[in-house]
Protein backbone atom coordinates (compact mmCIF):
# COMPACT_ATOMS: atom_id res chain seq x y z
CA UNK A 1 0.00 0.00 0.00
CA UNK A 2 1.36 3.53 -0.84
CA UNK A 3 1.16 6.60 0.99
CA UNK A 4 -0.23 9.65 -1.63
CA UNK A 5 1.16 12.98 -1.09
CA UNK A 6 -2.47 14.03 -0.38
CA UNK A 7 -4.40 15.11 3.07
CA UNK A 8 -2.92 12.20 5.02
CA UNK A 9 0.50 13.22 3.98
CA UNK A 10 -0.43 17.25 4.74
CA UNK A 11 -2.42 17.00 7.89
CA UNK A 12 1.35 15.34 8.94
CA UNK A 13 3.40 18.07 7.94
CA UNK A 14 1.36 20.81 9.46
CA UNK A 15 1.47 18.55 12.66
CA UNK A 16 5.11 18.68 12.16
CA UNK A 17 5.59 22.58 11.52
CA UNK A 18 3.25 23.22 14.57
CA UNK A 19 5.51 21.36 16.37
CA UNK A 20 8.56 22.57 15.46
CA UNK A 21 7.14 26.31 16.15
CA UNK A 22 5.70 25.31 19.98
CA UNK A 23 8.66 26.59 21.73
CA UNK A 24 9.23 23.46 23.88
CA UNK A 25 12.85 23.11 24.71
CA UNK A 26 14.76 21.53 20.99
CA UNK A 27 15.15 17.56 22.26
CA UNK A 28 11.40 17.97 23.32
CA UNK A 29 10.65 19.53 20.17
CA UNK A 30 12.60 16.69 17.70
CA UNK A 31 10.99 14.16 20.52
CA UNK A 32 7.05 14.82 19.35
CA UNK A 33 8.17 15.32 15.88
CA UNK A 34 9.81 11.70 15.95
CA UNK A 35 6.50 10.51 18.08
CA UNK A 36 4.66 12.14 15.11
CA UNK A 37 6.35 10.84 12.14
CA UNK A 38 6.49 7.25 13.75
CA UNK A 39 2.47 7.16 14.17
CA UNK A 40 1.93 9.47 11.01
CA UNK A 41 3.76 7.23 8.26
CA UNK A 42 3.58 4.01 10.35
CA UNK A 43 7.08 3.16 10.31
CA UNK A 44 8.96 0.59 12.13
CA UNK A 45 11.42 3.67 14.32
CA UNK A 46 12.38 6.72 13.52
CA UNK A 47 15.81 8.80 15.02
CA UNK A 48 16.57 12.24 15.24
CA UNK A 49 20.36 13.02 15.16
CA UNK A 50 21.96 16.47 16.21
CA UNK A 51 25.03 17.93 17.29
CA UNK A 52 25.11 18.20 21.08
CA UNK A 53 25.53 21.79 22.38
CA UNK A 54 29.24 21.13 23.64
CA UNK A 55 29.99 19.65 20.18
CA UNK A 56 31.79 16.66 21.97
CA UNK A 57 29.14 13.98 20.74
CA UNK A 58 25.91 13.44 19.20
CA UNK A 59 22.45 12.68 20.59
CA UNK A 60 19.78 10.36 19.12
CA UNK A 61 16.19 11.19 19.78
CA UNK A 62 14.21 8.02 19.02
CA UNK A 63 11.08 7.01 18.54
CA UNK A 64 10.05 4.04 19.96
CA UNK A 65 11.83 6.13 22.73
CA UNK A 66 15.68 5.11 23.86
CA UNK A 67 18.59 6.39 24.42
CA UNK A 68 21.03 6.67 21.38
CA UNK A 69 24.23 8.26 20.97
CA UNK A 70 27.81 8.65 18.74
CA UNK A 71 30.71 10.41 18.09
CA UNK A 72 29.80 12.39 15.87
CA UNK A 73 27.58 12.84 12.34
CA UNK A 74 30.31 10.71 10.76
CA UNK A 75 30.54 7.83 12.76
CA UNK A 76 26.91 6.86 13.64
CA UNK A 77 25.80 3.45 13.51
CA UNK A 78 24.56 1.90 10.94
CA UNK A 79 20.66 1.40 9.55
CA UNK A 80 18.74 -1.85 9.02
CA UNK A 81 18.86 -2.99 4.77
CA UNK A 82 15.35 -0.88 4.82
CA UNK A 83 15.86 2.23 6.61
CA UNK A 84 17.01 5.42 5.02
CA UNK A 85 19.23 7.71 6.32
CA UNK A 86 18.65 11.40 5.18
CA UNK A 87 21.13 14.50 5.51
CA UNK A 88 19.74 17.68 7.36
CA UNK A 89 21.64 20.44 5.60
CA UNK A 90 21.25 24.38 5.59
CA UNK A 91 23.09 26.80 3.61
CA UNK A 92 25.48 24.33 2.75
CA UNK A 93 26.21 22.66 6.51
CA UNK A 94 24.88 19.65 7.56
CA UNK A 95 23.31 19.59 10.60
CA UNK A 96 22.23 16.28 11.66
CA UNK A 97 20.84 12.94 10.18
CA UNK A 98 17.68 11.55 9.90
CA UNK A 99 16.93 7.91 10.14
CA UNK A 100 13.75 6.65 9.15
CA UNK A 101 12.61 2.70 9.02
CA UNK A 102 9.98 1.51 7.43
CA UNK A 103 7.32 -1.21 8.87
CA UNK A 104 7.26 -4.01 6.61
CA UNK A 105 3.41 -3.78 6.21
CA UNK A 106 2.88 -0.16 6.32
CA UNK A 107 2.85 2.59 3.58
CA UNK A 108 5.58 3.74 1.84
CA UNK A 109 7.42 6.94 2.12
CA UNK A 110 7.22 9.30 -0.75
CA UNK A 111 10.22 11.20 -1.38
CA UNK A 112 8.27 14.27 -1.63
CA UNK A 113 7.31 14.06 2.25
CA UNK A 114 11.27 13.17 2.67
CA UNK A 115 11.80 16.63 1.04
CA UNK A 116 9.66 18.49 2.80
CA UNK A 117 10.55 16.93 5.93
CA UNK A 118 14.27 18.16 5.30
CA UNK A 119 13.24 21.62 4.44
CA UNK A 120 11.48 21.60 7.75
CA UNK A 121 14.03 20.15 10.31
CA UNK A 122 17.15 21.51 8.51
CA UNK A 123 16.05 25.04 9.58
CA UNK A 124 14.76 24.23 13.04
CA UNK A 125 18.21 22.45 13.15
CA UNK A 126 20.44 25.23 12.38
CA UNK A 127 18.34 27.73 14.55
CA UNK A 128 18.91 25.59 17.35
CA UNK A 129 22.97 24.92 16.81
CA UNK A 130 22.88 28.58 16.63
CA UNK A 131 21.07 29.67 19.42
CA UNK A 132 22.92 26.85 21.40
CA UNK A 133 26.49 28.38 20.54
CA UNK A 134 25.52 31.98 21.12
CA UNK A 135 23.96 30.40 25.19
CA UNK A 136 27.77 28.84 25.31
CA UNK A 137 29.62 31.66 24.20
CA UNK A 138 27.84 33.99 26.41
CA UNK A 139 28.14 31.78 28.66
CA UNK A 140 31.92 31.56 28.07
CA UNK A 141 32.20 35.10 28.18
CA UNK A 142 29.75 35.54 31.24
CA UNK A 143 32.50 33.11 33.08
CA UNK A 144 35.48 35.49 31.44
CA UNK A 145 33.75 38.70 33.09
CA UNK A 146 33.40 37.06 36.62
CA UNK A 147 36.63 35.79 36.95
CA UNK A 148 37.99 38.99 35.80
CA UNK A 149 35.70 40.63 38.25
CA UNK A 150 36.66 38.58 40.60
CA UNK A 151 40.61 38.94 39.94
CA UNK A 152 40.49 42.62 40.16
CA UNK A 153 38.41 42.14 43.37
CA UNK A 154 40.96 40.01 44.74
CA UNK A 155 43.96 42.42 43.50
CA UNK A 156 41.97 45.67 45.27
CA UNK A 157 41.36 43.22 48.83
CA UNK A 158 44.71 42.80 48.47
CA UNK A 159 46.68 46.12 48.78
CA UNK A 160 47.77 47.30 51.30
CA UNK A 161 45.54 50.73 51.53
CA UNK A 162 41.94 51.19 52.40
CA UNK A 163 39.67 51.77 49.15
CA UNK A 164 36.17 52.57 48.71
CA UNK A 165 34.18 54.22 45.98
CA UNK A 166 31.22 56.61 46.26
CA UNK A 167 29.30 57.46 43.38
CA UNK A 168 27.35 61.14 42.90
CA UNK A 169 24.66 60.28 45.52
CA UNK A 170 27.65 59.80 48.27
CA UNK A 171 26.63 56.46 48.23
CA UNK A 172 29.38 53.86 49.10
CA UNK A 173 29.76 51.25 45.67
CA UNK A 174 32.94 49.31 47.14
CA UNK A 175 34.42 48.74 50.33
CA UNK A 176 37.88 46.84 49.87
CA UNK A 177 39.26 43.60 52.87
CA UNK A 178 41.74 46.74 54.10
CA UNK A 179 38.39 49.08 54.86
CA UNK A 180 37.06 45.65 56.63
CA UNK A 181 40.15 45.52 58.89
CA UNK A 182 40.30 49.15 59.27
CA UNK A 183 39.84 51.48 62.74
CA UNK A 184 36.65 51.36 61.79
CA UNK A 185 36.09 47.37 61.25
CA UNK A 186 32.99 47.74 58.95
CA UNK A 187 32.04 44.40 56.59
CA UNK A 188 31.39 44.98 52.86
CA UNK A 189 27.80 44.24 53.37
CA UNK A 190 27.17 46.35 55.95
CA UNK A 191 28.21 49.72 54.07
CA UNK A 192 27.73 49.10 50.48
CA UNK A 193 24.58 51.06 49.52
CA UNK A 194 24.49 53.29 52.77
CA UNK A 195 25.50 57.25 52.24
CA UNK A 196 29.00 57.60 52.98
CA UNK A 197 27.92 59.98 55.89
CA UNK A 198 26.44 57.52 57.86
CA UNK A 199 29.43 55.30 58.13
CA UNK A 200 32.43 57.31 58.14
CA UNK A 201 31.56 59.93 60.93
CA UNK A 202 35.00 60.78 62.44
CA UNK A 203 35.32 63.84 59.63
CA UNK A 204 32.45 66.60 59.84
CA UNK A 205 29.34 66.18 57.32
CA UNK A 206 30.32 69.16 55.66
CA UNK A 207 33.82 69.04 55.30
CA UNK A 208 33.55 65.68 53.94
CA UNK A 209 30.89 66.41 51.77
CA UNK A 210 33.08 69.50 50.36
CA UNK A 211 35.51 67.32 49.63
CA UNK A 212 33.70 65.06 47.26
CA UNK A 213 32.09 68.15 45.53
CA UNK A 214 35.73 69.37 45.09
CA UNK A 215 36.38 66.66 43.57
CA UNK A 216 33.36 66.06 41.00
CA UNK A 217 32.98 69.36 40.30
CA UNK A 218 37.20 70.15 39.27
CA UNK A 219 38.38 66.66 38.18
CA UNK A 220 41.41 67.10 40.18
CA UNK A 221 42.21 64.63 42.99
CA UNK A 222 43.06 65.61 46.35
CA UNK A 223 45.47 63.79 48.61
CA UNK A 224 46.30 64.96 52.21
CA UNK A 225 47.58 63.28 55.72
CA UNK A 226 45.84 63.04 59.00
CA UNK A 227 46.46 62.00 62.33
CA UNK A 228 44.08 58.77 63.43
CA UNK A 229 44.21 57.69 67.39
CA UNK A 230 44.29 54.14 66.98
CA UNK A 231 44.03 51.86 70.41
CA UNK A 232 45.90 54.64 72.14
CA UNK A 233 48.61 54.66 69.21
CA UNK A 234 48.90 57.67 66.96
CA UNK A 235 48.67 56.62 63.04
CA UNK A 236 49.58 58.87 60.06
CA UNK A 237 47.26 58.37 57.24
CA UNK A 238 47.53 59.86 53.39
CA UNK A 239 44.50 60.31 52.67
CA UNK A 240 43.54 60.34 48.34
CA UNK A 241 40.60 61.40 46.56
CA UNK A 242 40.43 60.30 43.14
CA UNK A 243 37.93 61.00 39.92
CA UNK A 244 36.56 58.23 38.44
CA UNK A 245 34.87 57.95 34.91
CA UNK A 246 32.40 55.40 33.85
CA UNK A 247 31.88 56.79 30.25
CA UNK A 248 32.74 60.11 28.49
CA UNK A 249 33.85 62.93 30.29
CA UNK A 250 31.44 63.42 33.19
CA UNK A 251 32.95 62.50 36.45
CA UNK A 252 30.80 59.32 38.23
CA UNK A 253 32.51 58.10 41.10
CA UNK A 254 35.14 59.21 43.49
CA UNK A 255 37.85 56.64 44.57
CA UNK A 256 39.01 57.71 48.33
CA UNK A 257 42.31 55.50 48.79
CA UNK A 258 43.54 55.60 52.57
CA UNK A 259 47.34 54.60 53.29
CA UNK A 260 48.81 53.79 56.72
CA UNK A 261 52.30 56.11 56.16
CA UNK A 262 53.35 56.14 59.52
CA UNK A 263 56.55 54.26 59.33
CA UNK A 264 57.17 56.46 56.63
CA UNK A 265 57.10 59.70 58.16
CA UNK A 266 59.15 58.15 61.01
CA UNK A 267 61.73 57.50 58.84
CA UNK A 268 61.85 60.73 57.31
CA UNK A 269 62.05 62.45 60.81
CA UNK A 270 64.82 59.54 62.02
CA UNK A 271 66.83 60.71 58.80
CA UNK A 272 65.95 64.22 59.65
CA UNK A 273 67.08 63.79 62.88
CA UNK A 274 70.17 61.89 61.72
CA UNK A 275 70.78 64.99 59.65
CA UNK A 276 70.55 67.54 62.53
CA UNK A 277 72.97 65.35 64.31
CA UNK A 278 75.58 65.36 61.59
CA UNK A 279 75.13 69.18 61.44
CA UNK A 280 75.89 69.09 65.25
CA UNK A 281 79.15 67.30 65.36
CA UNK A 282 80.75 69.58 62.15
CA UNK A 283 79.63 72.88 64.90
CA UNK A 284 81.03 70.63 67.55
CA UNK A 285 84.15 69.98 65.60
CA UNK A 286 84.49 73.37 64.67
CA UNK A 287 83.68 75.18 67.67
CA UNK A 288 85.51 73.41 70.27
CA UNK A 289 88.58 75.06 70.55
CA UNK A 290 87.44 78.76 69.83
CA UNK A 291 84.45 78.18 72.90
CA UNK A 292 87.67 76.22 74.83
CA UNK A 293 90.24 79.07 75.04
CA UNK A 294 87.92 81.67 76.84
CA UNK A 295 87.08 79.32 78.84
CA UNK A 296 89.90 78.83 79.72
CA UNK A 297 90.44 82.21 79.94
CA UNK A 298 87.62 83.17 82.34
CA UNK A 299 88.52 80.53 84.52
CA UNK A 300 92.15 81.27 84.76
CA UNK A 301 91.13 84.94 85.64
CA UNK A 302 88.74 83.66 88.26
CA UNK A 303 91.65 81.42 90.28
CA UNK A 304 93.67 84.83 89.87
CA UNK A 305 90.97 87.16 91.10
CA UNK A 306 90.46 84.59 94.01
CA UNK A 307 94.65 84.37 94.47
CA UNK A 308 95.19 87.62 94.98
CA UNK A 309 91.84 88.66 97.40
CA UNK A 310 93.18 85.35 99.46
CA UNK A 311 91.26 85.10 102.61
CA UNK A 312 90.05 89.17 102.93
CA UNK A 313 87.67 87.46 99.91
CA UNK A 314 84.30 88.85 100.92
CA UNK A 315 81.59 86.11 101.15
CA UNK A 316 79.53 87.30 98.12
CA UNK A 317 82.70 87.68 95.93
CA UNK A 318 83.70 84.36 96.99
CA UNK A 319 79.89 83.27 95.82
CA UNK A 320 80.36 84.83 92.47
CA UNK A 321 83.62 83.49 91.90
CA UNK A 322 82.51 80.17 92.84
CA UNK A 323 79.52 80.29 90.29
CA UNK A 324 82.12 81.42 87.68
CA UNK A 325 84.31 78.30 88.17
CA UNK A 326 81.35 75.77 88.27
CA UNK A 327 79.38 77.03 85.66
CA UNK A 328 83.19 77.19 83.32
CA UNK A 329 83.92 73.34 84.43
CA UNK A 330 79.55 73.06 83.39
CA UNK A 331 80.34 74.58 79.83
CA UNK A 332 83.71 72.52 79.46
CA UNK A 333 82.03 69.58 79.69
CA UNK A 334 79.13 70.22 76.90
CA UNK A 335 81.40 71.38 74.70
CA UNK A 336 83.94 68.05 75.15
CA UNK A 337 80.44 66.07 75.04
CA UNK A 338 79.96 67.73 71.79
CA UNK A 339 83.22 66.79 70.44
CA UNK A 340 83.25 63.28 71.86
CA UNK A 341 79.17 62.88 70.03
CA UNK A 342 80.85 64.02 66.75
CA UNK A 343 83.80 61.29 66.81
CA UNK A 344 82.45 58.47 68.71
CA UNK A 345 85.24 56.52 67.91
CA UNK A 346 88.06 59.10 68.68
CA UNK A 347 89.71 57.10 71.35
CA UNK A 348 91.71 55.28 68.78
CA UNK A 349 91.76 52.12 70.10
CA UNK A 350 90.56 49.85 66.95
CA UNK A 351 87.78 47.12 67.35
CA UNK A 352 88.85 43.66 69.30
CA UNK A 353 86.82 40.26 69.94
CA UNK A 354 85.38 40.67 73.54
CA UNK A 355 83.04 38.84 75.16
CA UNK A 356 79.35 40.13 76.15
CA UNK A 357 79.27 39.20 79.73
CA UNK A 358 82.99 40.76 80.59
CA UNK A 359 81.47 43.64 79.15
CA UNK A 360 78.90 43.85 82.13
CA UNK A 361 81.33 42.40 84.47
CA UNK A 362 83.99 45.54 84.34
CA UNK A 363 81.35 48.29 84.11
CA UNK A 364 80.04 47.13 87.54
CA UNK A 365 83.63 46.52 88.56
CA UNK A 366 83.82 49.97 88.00
CA UNK A 367 80.85 51.17 89.37
CA UNK A 368 80.42 49.45 92.40
CA UNK A 369 82.39 51.46 94.58
CA UNK A 370 80.32 54.76 93.61
CA UNK A 371 78.54 55.67 96.61
CA UNK A 372 75.53 56.79 94.89
CA UNK A 373 75.12 52.91 93.92
CA UNK A 374 75.06 51.79 97.48
CA UNK A 375 71.40 52.37 97.98
CA UNK A 376 70.44 50.41 94.96
CA UNK A 377 70.01 46.81 94.95
CA UNK A 378 71.89 45.44 91.97
CA UNK A 379 71.50 42.45 90.17
CA UNK A 380 73.14 40.23 87.01
CA UNK A 381 71.47 37.81 84.85
CA UNK A 382 74.69 36.60 82.54
CA UNK A 383 72.59 34.48 79.97
CA UNK A 384 74.73 35.09 76.52
CA UNK A 385 77.56 32.52 77.27
CA UNK A 386 80.56 32.11 75.53
CA UNK A 387 78.85 34.99 72.60
CA UNK A 388 81.66 37.39 71.39
CA UNK A 389 81.24 40.79 69.50
CA UNK A 390 83.93 42.68 67.22
CA UNK A 391 84.11 45.78 69.70
CA UNK A 392 85.91 48.67 70.91
CA UNK A 393 85.78 47.78 74.92
CA UNK A 394 86.12 51.05 76.41
CA UNK A 395 83.21 53.04 74.37
CA UNK A 396 80.81 50.03 75.27
CA UNK A 397 81.89 49.85 79.08
CA UNK A 398 80.85 53.99 78.37
CA UNK A 399 77.80 52.98 76.92
CA UNK A 400 76.70 50.84 79.58
CA UNK A 401 77.88 53.15 82.67
CA UNK A 402 76.00 56.30 80.75
CA UNK A 403 72.61 54.08 80.94
CA UNK A 404 73.21 52.66 84.59
CA UNK A 405 73.94 56.22 85.27
CA UNK A 406 70.76 57.36 84.07
CA UNK A 407 68.59 54.57 85.43
CA UNK A 408 70.19 55.79 89.22
CA UNK A 409 69.24 59.18 88.53
CA UNK A 410 65.56 57.69 87.67
CA UNK A 411 65.10 55.54 90.63
CA UNK A 412 66.54 58.74 92.85
CA UNK A 413 67.01 57.21 96.47
CA UNK A 414 66.51 53.72 95.79
CA UNK A 415 65.10 50.89 93.69
CA UNK A 416 67.20 47.79 91.91
CA UNK A 417 68.96 47.95 88.89
CA UNK A 418 69.50 44.97 86.73
CA UNK A 419 71.69 44.23 83.90
CA UNK A 420 71.05 41.67 81.86
CA UNK A 421 72.93 39.89 78.86
CA UNK A 422 70.74 37.70 76.42
CA UNK A 423 71.20 35.61 72.90
CA UNK A 424 68.40 37.01 70.25
CA UNK A 425 67.06 33.44 69.51
CA UNK A 426 67.34 33.20 65.34
CA UNK A 427 69.64 36.23 64.91
CA UNK A 428 72.86 36.47 65.08
CA UNK A 429 72.45 39.30 67.90
CA UNK A 430 72.78 39.50 71.48
CA UNK A 431 71.64 42.18 73.69
CA UNK A 432 72.50 43.60 77.17
CA UNK A 433 69.11 44.78 79.33
CA UNK A 434 69.83 47.44 81.93
CA UNK A 435 66.59 46.94 83.55
CA UNK A 436 65.38 50.03 86.26
CA UNK A 437 62.36 50.67 88.58
CA UNK A 438 62.50 54.30 88.48
CA UNK A 439 60.16 56.88 87.46
CA UNK A 440 59.73 55.50 84.02
CA UNK A 441 59.42 57.86 80.56
CA UNK A 442 56.08 58.84 79.19
CA UNK A 443 55.00 57.58 76.06
CA UNK A 444 55.60 61.08 74.15
CA UNK A 445 59.23 61.64 75.30
CA UNK A 446 60.08 58.18 74.01
CA UNK A 447 61.16 59.40 70.46
CA UNK A 448 62.98 62.51 72.03
CA UNK A 449 65.45 61.03 74.34
CA UNK A 450 68.07 60.45 71.70
CA UNK A 451 68.15 64.18 70.66
CA UNK A 452 71.06 65.64 70.91
CA UNK A 453 70.32 68.73 74.39
CA UNK A 454 67.45 66.83 75.22
CA UNK A 455 66.95 66.06 78.49
CA UNK A 456 64.35 65.58 81.17
CA UNK A 457 66.35 66.84 84.52
CA UNK A 458 65.75 69.31 86.24
CA UNK A 459 67.91 72.56 84.84
CA UNK A 460 72.61 72.31 85.40
CA UNK A 461 71.62 68.54 85.52
CA UNK A 462 72.50 67.47 82.37
CA UNK A 463 73.69 68.37 79.40
CA UNK A 464 71.27 66.23 77.33
CA UNK A 465 74.43 64.71 75.53
CA UNK A 466 74.40 61.02 77.58
CA UNK A 467 71.91 59.29 75.02
CA UNK A 468 73.13 60.96 71.73
CA UNK A 469 76.41 60.04 72.39
CA UNK A 470 76.03 56.04 73.44
CA UNK A 471 73.53 56.34 70.57
CA UNK A 472 75.95 57.20 68.25
CA UNK A 473 78.35 54.59 69.47
CA UNK A 474 76.47 51.74 69.76
CA UNK A 475 75.47 52.43 65.82
CA UNK A 476 79.02 52.94 64.53
CA UNK A 477 79.05 49.21 66.59
CA UNK A 478 76.42 48.18 63.88
CA UNK A 479 73.88 48.36 66.66
CA UNK A 480 71.01 49.90 67.72
CA UNK A 481 69.11 50.88 71.10
CA UNK A 482 65.76 49.79 72.08
CA UNK A 483 63.79 51.03 75.04
CA UNK A 484 60.71 49.69 77.00
CA UNK A 485 58.95 51.98 79.41
CA UNK A 486 55.93 52.32 81.66
CA UNK A 487 55.53 55.31 84.07
CA UNK A 488 56.11 54.49 87.35
CA UNK A 489 56.99 50.54 86.91
CA UNK A 490 60.64 51.49 85.14
CA UNK A 491 62.74 51.23 81.84
CA UNK A 492 64.51 48.91 79.68
CA UNK A 493 67.36 50.27 77.83
CA UNK A 494 68.67 47.11 75.25
CA UNK A 495 71.89 47.31 73.74
CA UNK A 496 71.79 45.13 70.66
CA UNK A 497 74.90 44.47 68.94
CA UNK A 498 75.61 41.80 65.93
CA UNK A 499 77.54 38.97 67.27
CA UNK A 500 80.90 37.48 65.50
CA UNK A 501 80.31 33.80 63.23
CA UNK A 502 76.42 33.73 64.84
CA UNK A 503 76.97 34.44 68.16
CA UNK A 504 79.21 31.78 69.01
CA UNK A 505 82.43 32.09 70.48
Amino acid sequence: MSTTFGGTALELLGRVARILNSGLPPDDTLGSVAGALHDGLKLKSVCIWRRNASATLCSGIASPRREVQAPSLDDLPPVPPAARRIQLTHAGLRLGMLDLEPDPDGPEVLATVVDLLQNLLAPFLDAVTLAEDLALEVASRSREISEQRRFTALVIDSLPVGLYVIDRAYRIQFWNRRREAGTQGLRRDEVVGRAVFDVLTRQPVAELKREFDGVFETGEPITAETVVDQGGERRVYRMSRIPMRLEGDAITHVINIGEDVTEARTVEKQIHQHEKLAAVGQLAAGVMHEINNPLATIAACAAAIEARLGNEVEPLVKEYLEIIDKEVQRSSKIVDGLLEFSRPQSTGRPKVLVGLDGLVERTLFLLKHHKRFRRLAVATELGSGDVRINANDEQLIQVLMALMLNALDAMGDGGSLTLRSRRIPGRTEAAIDVVDTGAGIPKSELPKIFEPFYTTKPPGQGTGLGLSIAYAIVQDHGGRIEVQSELGAGSVFSVILPTRDGGAA
